[in-house]
């Protein structure tokens, strides 16, 4: 069976959220391991699903990733401002990994984007180790904006998430 992406359902919300965190943590990419308070933000699929469009890969009806679509600067923005969209927490289980499932939720957000009127681009942020998600963004032609890159946890100073961009 073919990947099908669509809106995440309720039902899969946990399934969601469990990948999403152990997709962080097996990259290790939450500061605090274990800890992090990040963790219950990345479980959290319901609140994201009231706020933005919270994605689902799925192929024979197994969920295998998701991501968070912030149409237009919505209220889960962190960097989108008017005219932009942003891309948010976009996560695939270590098992469906190098099967084009990222890449598919990645154009799903930017067809998202290209519905949604008055909205010129597309804009996430990344940790610089994400080198596989950086391949994904770079092939489907986004731009890195180093002027944009910031810090979500200004009192570590050692952590800054690049940011790229994608003009519609």
């Amino acid at each position: 069976m073919d990947l099908l992406i669509r809106p995440v359902e309720p039902t899969e919300y946990d399934e969601l959220g469990a990948i999403t965190v152990q997709a962080y943590l097996q990259d290790n990419l939450l500061d605090f391991g274990d800890s992090d308070p990040y963790q219950h933000v990345l479980r959290d699929v319901a609140g994201r699903a009231t706020s933005a469009e919270v994605l689902a890969a799925l192929r024979d009806g197994r969920v295998l990733g998701g991501v968070t679509f912030v149409p237009s600067g919505g209220p889960m923005a962190d960097i989108a401002g008017p005219g932009e969209a942003e891309i948010r927490m976009l996560a695939v289980s270590h098992a469906a990994r190098g099967r084009g499932v990222g890449e598919a939720l990645v154009r799903s957000c930017l067809d998202r984007a290209r519905a949604t009127p008055g909205c010129r681009s597309v804009v996430l942020s990344t940790q610089r180790t994400m080198h596989a998600a950086h391949r994904i963004y770079e092939r489907l032609g986004f731009t890195r904006t180093p002027e944009r890159d910031w810090n979500p946890v200004p009192e570590l100073t050692e952590i800054t998430l690049l940011t790229y961009q994608l003009t519609l």
